[in-house]
């Protein structure tokens, strides 16, 4: 698959690039993408909501009314969750979300997901360009360019560009990353996947193992 190499003013370059087959063209598998997404949203969970339970209510010990001859069901503490004040019953506990896969996994659903945007001609190549001072108004300038002001989108560098990097931080629905932290759910969140052109031969070369 061929892609026009585009400079920062969104005007072709004249170049083309082939997207390898191995990495942006296989049979996505569906259930791959979906179990790497979950494992990434299951690890941002701090886990740490915690609800007192019975034992842990201040409050008297006496039984609080005799057992038999109420009329109403038996009760023998103040701290029950049936009662205002009272403990929860099975409230949530700290807990870890986190989960594993293997690494085979991870990588096919990466490659699944580059090739579903492929597909849905979501991926524009963008000549490596840098920015002299963090500035915003110049990176919005490229968004313009390319068409991406108003959609999410996802810039992957070759290189760390601290300045390309600040410049966008400020721009809701707009990330840069580099290649290392490159995600499944990253690249589904994103209308738009913008490859910068010396990142390319490191994603082929890191997911076609």
């Amino acid at each position: 698959m061929k892609v026009a190499v585009l400079d920062k003013n969104g005007k072709d370059t004249g170049r083309k690039v082939d997207l390898s087959k191995d990495v942006f063209g296989i049979e996505p598998n569906n259930h791959a993408v979906y179990l790497d997404v979950k494992q990434f949203l299951a690890n941002q969970r701090q886990g740490t909501h915690k609800a007192k339970e019975r034992a842990e209510i201040a409050g008297s010990t006496r039984k609080i009314k005799k057992q038999k001859g109420t009329g109403t069901a038996r009760a023998g503490s103040i701290k029950s969750g049936v009662f205002k004040g009272g403990g929860r019953m099975f409230g949530p506990r700290p807990r870890n979300y986190s989960f594993k896969l293997n690494k085979n996994l991870k990588r096919l659903a990466r490659r699944s997901a580059l090739t579903m945007k492929a597909n849905d001609n979501a991926i524009v190549v963008l000549e490596d360009f840098t920015i002299d001072t963090p500035k915003t108004k110049e990176f919005t300038s490229v968004l313009k360019s390319l068409g991406l002001e108003n959609k999410k989108s996802l810039f992957v560098l070759g290189d760390s560009n601290n300045n390309v990097y600040l410049s966008s931080r400020n721009l809701k629905g707009t990330e840069v990353v580099t290649n290392s932290e490159l995600s499944t759910y990253k690249i589904m969140n994103a209308n738009s996947l913008v490859l910068f052109e010396g990142s390319l031969e490191e994603i082929e070369q890191n997911l076609s193992k």
